[in-house]
């Protein structure tokens, strides 16, 4: 009789990215994760609603079909949910690419439809990012902000409220926090040692 080792929380990819067993992640062929990425349990990640109108501009070429692409060391914490936003383009609905850099941490329960999100960017718990926002680099949202649809968050800034706006800045020495590397290297599968 054989038994099968014990399945972790978290699978790992090739590129070193962990995703949780019971992480939702719909339209896999359209969602790209650039490595070292953490998705916690009950994330969503919608690659489902992606481009469904093609531009004229690529002439002969393949169409690009990625609803939402994420960088290195990311965290996606339990429970947020990523979806690209939409909009009525050339008299059609469709939805346009969600694009997050580098070393973001998306805060548990919060749900993002930006445009795009910068490098080291810490967005809090229970956000929420209206659709087609803009977040340059090293941005800190605070918990329970609700960021509007098409507003551009500025580099260094610190946001608040509901509906979010700046009240500061981001220190001179405070750029080290938004590192997300050791945070990273907490999260895995902590299997028993086998048996010998």
């Amino acid at each position: 009789m054989s038994r099968r080792p014990p399945r972790g929380e978290y699978i790992e990819t090739d590129t070193g990215n962990k995703v949780a067993r019971k992480a939702t992640l719909v339209g896999t062929q359209n969602i790209m994760l650039g490595g070292k990425t953490v998705i916690q349990q009950e994330v969503m990640i919608r690659g489902d609603l992606a481009r469904s109108v093609q531009s004229s501009s690529s002439g002969g070429a393949p169409p690009n079909n990625t609803a939402v692409a994420i960088g290195r060391y990311c965290f996606l914490s339990r429970g947020c949910c990523l979806r690209p936003p939409g909009r009525l383009y050339k008299g059609s609905f469709t939805y346009m690419p969600l694009r997050i850099q580098d070393h973001v941490f998306v805060g548990p329960g919060s749900v993002i439809q930006a445009a795009s999100i910068g490098s080291h960017v810490h967005i809090g718990a229970k956000v929420v990012i209206g659709e087609f926002a803009i977040i340059k680099d090293y941005v800190r949202i605070l918990d329970g902000s609700v960021v509007p649809p098409n507003m551009v968050i500025p580099s260094f800034s610190i946001v608040a409220g509901q509906p979010a706006r700046v009240i500061g800045e981001v220190p001179e020495g405070g750029h080290e926090a938004f590192e997300l590397r050791e945070l990273y290297k907490t999260v895995g599968n902590s299997l028993p040692p086998a048996p010998s």
